[in-house]
Formats: structure tokens, sequence, C-alpha cells
């Protein structure tokens, strides 16, 4: 019987108006990526400056400026009800590549912050 398993890996955002590239390895027992959730230590910048671009095995699964407040998930969704279904994604290579961007918000100012993705991962049990 297979099992599922939460992932994470983080990018350090240091500057304004800027794309921070990153590409993540997962586990070679992982059979499908199901579902993926964004949360950050400064969840009002990810949700109003946060965009991305993601892949997995050069697969584009989310494109250029996708609004990261699309993928967000509040306290009062219940637990396990906050990832966002990927259905079942192939991992291939494993590599998840994330390219993600700060941009300017009015309501906002810029502080270093920190995003989080957290992959829901089907494996071999």
């Amino acid at each position: 019987m297979n099992k599922l398993i939460k992932k994470r890996f983080d990018i350090e955002v240091t500057s304004a108006n800027k794309t921070f590239s990153k590409s993540f390895e997962l586990d070679k027992d992982v059979l499908f990526l199901t579902g993926m959730l964004i949360t950050s230590d400064k969840d009002d910048l990810l949700y109003y400056r946060g965009s991305q671009r993601m892949e997995v095995n050069k697969e584009e699964i989310f494109p250029e400026n996708y609004e990261s407040k699309l993928l967000q998930s509040g306290i009062n969704v219940a637990p396990k009800s906050r990832y966002y279904d990927l259905g079942k994604v192939p991992p291939g290579n494993g590599i998840i590549k994330v390219d993600y961007k700060d941009i300017d918000h009015p309501i906002t100012v810029f502080s270093s912050y920190r995003v989080s993705f957290y992959f829901e991962c089907e494996t071999q049990g």
C-alpha cells in the first residue's frame, strides 16, 4: 500500500522586485505529486507581492506570473483540504524547478521573507 508524505522546500526572498530561481530534488521513492501548498513567514508579503512559475520534470505545472495567493490556504480551511490538488503528477527526474518573483505592491513594504513550498507526495509504502 502506498503512503502520502509531505516535503518542504524553501526560498529566501532577500531583495525586492527580483526573481529567485531554485531547483529541488524529490526522494527516489516518490511515485506521484498529488498536492501543493505555499506559505510564508510573512503571509501578507507572499499574498500581495508573490507569483511563480513551476515545473516538474521540465513540464510546466504553473505558468509564469501565477499568483501565490491562489495557492495559499487560510486557517479556516480544514488541514486535509489545504493542498492544491495536482491529481497525480509523475516526478520523472524528480526535479522541481521554481521561479519565484517578488513585485512591489502599494500596500506592502518590502522586508526579507521566506517562501515555503509543501508538496504532498505518494510514495511506495
